[in-house]
Formats: C-alpha cells, sequence, structure tokens
C-alpha cells in the first residue's frame, strides 16, 4: 500500500442541485477520491442517494469512486451499486448478521471491499475479516449526518485497528469531523486515508482546504516518521 495520505471529500456535503458539478469542482480541486455516503434512512436517521445517482455521478470523474453504504440489509442492493460505476463498497459491520458473505459478494462483482464500524463498534468486531478487505473505515462520529464533532475517543481505535492491519496491504480510512485540525491526529494515530464533507466544501475553497488537510496530514505522518 502507498505512503501516500489520500484525501476523500464526500458529496454528503456537497450542493445537490448540481452534483455532478461539484464532483467535477472537487476532481480539479485535487482531491484522490470521492467518497459517496449512502443512507436508508433505517440504518441511519436520513436518507440520501441511490445507485442511479451514482451512475449518472460516474461519468464526471475518473476517480475512484468510494461508495459507503449505510444501510441494512446492504446485501441486497450491492450489485446495483457495483453496476453504478463504485469502485470500492464498504459495507457496515453492524448491518447485518454475515458480514463475511456480503464481502465475498462485493469482491465477486469484481468490487474493492470495505468494513466499516460504528463509534460504539469494538475494532474486533473486524478481526476474522481482515483477509477479505481492502479497506477498513473508522467513523469518527455517529453516522447519519455531515458537520458533527470528531469524537476523540476513536483515535484510540484507530491505533488498534492500524496494529491488527500490519503489514497487509489495507487502507484505514477515517471519516467525521475531519479537518486541517483533525486531519493530523488521526494520521498520527495510524489512518491514510481521509474523509472530509465540510471540512472540504466550507466556504467554497475546495483546493485551498483539500491542500490544507493534505499538508497537515503530512506533518503529522513526517513527525511520526
Amino acid at each position: 500500500m502507498s505512503d501516500d495520505i489520500i484525501i476523500a471529500p464526500s458529496i454528503l456535503s456537497a450542493d445537490f442541485a448540481k452534483l455532478g458539478d461539484e464532483v467535477q469542482a472537487i476532481d480539479r480541486a485535487g482531491c484522490d477520491w470521492i467518497h459517496v455516503d449512502v443512507m436508508d434512512g433505517h440504518f441511519v436517521p436520513n436518507i440520501t442517494i441511490g445507485p442511479d445517482v451514482v451512475a449518472a455521478l460516474r461519468p464526471h470523474s475518473d476517480k475512484l469512486f468510494d461508495v459507503h453504504l449505510m444501510i441494512a440489509p446492504c446485501d441486497p442492493f450491492i450489485e446495483a451499486f457495483a453496476k453504478a460505476g463504485s469502485d470500492l463498497i464498504t459495507v457496515h459491520a453492524e448491518a447485518g448478521p454475515h458480514l463475511d458473505r456480503s464481502l465475498q459478494l462485493i469482491r465477486s462483482l469484481g468490487k474493492k471491499a470495505g468494513v466499516s464500524i460504528t463509534p460504539s463498534t469494538p475494532e474486533s468486531a473486524i478481526e476474522y475479516v481482515l483477509d477479505k478487505i481492502d479497506l477498513v473505515l473508522v467513523m469518527t462520529v455517529n453516522p447519519g449526518f455531515g458537520g458533527q464533532a470528531f469524537i476523540p475517543s476513536q483515535l484510540d481505535k484507530i491505533r488498534a485497528i492500524r496494529k491488527m492491519i500490519g503489514a497487509r496491504p489495507i487502507h484505514l480510512e477515517v471519516d467525521g469531523g475531519i479537518n486541517a485540525d483533525t486531519a493530523p491526529r488521526v494520521v498520527a494515530a495510524g489512518a491514510n486515508v481521509i474523509v472530509a464533507g465540510s471540512g472540504v466544501f466550507k466556504g467554497g475553497a475546495y483546493a485551498d482546504n483539500i491542500a490544507a488537510i493534505r499538508a497537515a496530514a503530512m506533518r503529522a505522518r513526517a513527525a511520526a516518521a
């Protein structure tokens, strides 16, 4: 796995009236991945977008589409999101009884597989699926809404998961309350993929915000080396 810091703006904080334009804008602004938060109003208390919107956005960027399914059950919808153009599909450990089966399904469709855990879920929930994943996503807020405050207790979890991953080629992603102030803390704990919603989209200064988050993260990486 590359040592580079990956910045994945969450389009949850974009202007939904012009999502295609927003995806193009963050692409031009220097993001690495496009993070797509899918919410069902059941697993989390919000409703966002479905596979048709992912398909509509796909032509607007060649960047990796990092699709985070906050839905339960997730298995009936995985194929639709794969066909829509998702490159990496992340499901929640809490979203169904057979996490291993969900991850096998994602892989069988030729997509990279990720698993996410909410703040109250211990890292042990993913220990036995590490051989089937390309990414672990640690939620540093309770999923459902953008703009929430970072939960510091999750830093210990990030450290523990980094240790669990070891030399495996698995990305460690963090999502929730991430900006230029909190990014260094999660990178120092072991994260290499940073999801930022309002931290990127605030003020319309997408390139400046991405650059600030990346620079802060890289300083933390250098200090930890």
